[in-house]
């Protein structure tokens, strides 16, 4: 995460670069590539030589939309927050012993103080810095700077592109978390998006029995019953009403999809919403009481890259089968538009080319 502040990396350290490439959002819908200084270190922190970035639903938002709610794009901002790469330097107070390391990069700071932090709710930290959230600046760039705990080192069975889906990967363990998705449970999942499938394929490492899928498009559909899913159902045609699932994890933000799974859930189930869509959906109420269901939103996750690399060492999940588009840091802007395009699930920048 980029910072002012400097302090000197231990000595003996690798040579570095005082600048880099970084593909940067001037404005909505305007990508042009700057020569930047690499960020200086903190003492707590490492410098990550960025290896792969994958594009998120929220960076092609900014970039077509100039804003995602209260975050307005009021300055030039670097975009992505899903990556991995190799520790080039650290800070003070970082054992030299990392320099060289393949991580992966949880990428937010937390105050680590407040009430919610203390709590170990840190994802709810008021004062929570983000990458890629205004204005706070993301890794389209050749190196970035995060607090030395929060780059996680994987194994080498573990690609770069998997190692930095890891962030959606852990959306998707957190929204199984809430569900209290255990061996045995029966799940509905609203949208066979990336971060369906990647509910999917964490609900089967948690041991659900039954994993029904529901979306639009057919071809997302077959794609989840090959990674997975159980049982696919067309939203247009098919009724997911009365299924009686355990738990409903929406995927989708479509508020029909969200009205509909609820009423697919039987008593004391449990629904967590994950889809960005309407501020304000219509609920039905009564049903919600009578069966005494719990709902639930999911913003980010907490304590959840130990548990993905695991999943990922031992084969339970794939996030390779994801990536459908590669793309060098100059073509970042392609990789925006990329899903746009049929058959694309999701797009990975290196900056490295």
């Amino acid at each position: 995460m980029t910072t002012s502040t400097t302090h000197t990396p231990h000595v003996g350290q690798p040579e570095l670069p005082s600048t880099m490439r970084a593909a940067i959002l001037q404005r909505q819908g305007e990508m042009t590539m700057e020569k930047l200084p690499v960020p200086q270190l903190e003492a707590d922190q490492v410098l990550v030589q960025v290896a792969a970035v994958g594009v998120c639903g929220s960076d092609v938002h900014y970039y077509e939309h100039g804003r995602i709610g209260d975050y307005v794009v009021d300055h030039p901002l670097i975009l992505g927050h899903e990556l991995a790469g190799r520790i080039a330097a650290v800070g003070s107070s970082v054992d030299p012993a990392r320099i060289g390391a393949r991580v992966a990069v949880e990428p937010q700071r937390p105050c680590r103080t407040c009430k919610q932090c203390k709590a170990g709710r840190y994802n709810l930290c008021p004062d929570m810095e983000f990458y890629a959230t205004p204005p706070v600046d993301g890794a389209f760039a050749e190196y970035v700077t995060i607090q030395s705990d929060f780059a996680y080192d994987i194994p080498d069975s573990v690609s770069d592109e998997a190692a930095a889906l890891i962030e959606p990967l852990s959306v998707g363990l957190w929204a199984c978390e809430r569900a209290e998705i255990k061996p045995g449970s029966r799940v509905l999942i609203a949208g066979a998006g990336p971060i369906g499938i990647i509910v999917g394929q964490a609900a089967r490492a948690f041991g659900a029995s039954e994993i029904h899928i529901t979306d639009i498009a057919e071809e997302r559909l077959a794609f989840a019953l090959e990674h997975g899913a159980t049982h696919a159902l067309n939203a247009r045609t098919d009724s997911v009403e009365g299924l009686d699932v355990d738990a409903f994890i929406d995927a989708s933000g479509a508020p029909q999809a969200v009205h509909s799974g609820i009423k697919a859930v039987g008593p004391a189930g449990r629904v967590v919403l994950v889809g960005l869509g309407a501020d304000d959906v219509e609920l039905p109420v009564s049903y919600i009481q009578n069966r005494e269901i719990w709902l639930s939103g999911v913003f980010r996750y907490t304590n959840t890259w130990p548990l993905a690399i695991q999943l990922l060492a031992d084969g339970k999940v794939d996030l390779d089968i994801l990536v459908t588009g590669k793309f060098g840091l100059a073509d970042s802007e392609a990789a925006l538009t990329a899903g746009k395009q049929p058959g694309q699930l999701k797009a990975v920048v290196y900056p490295g080319r």
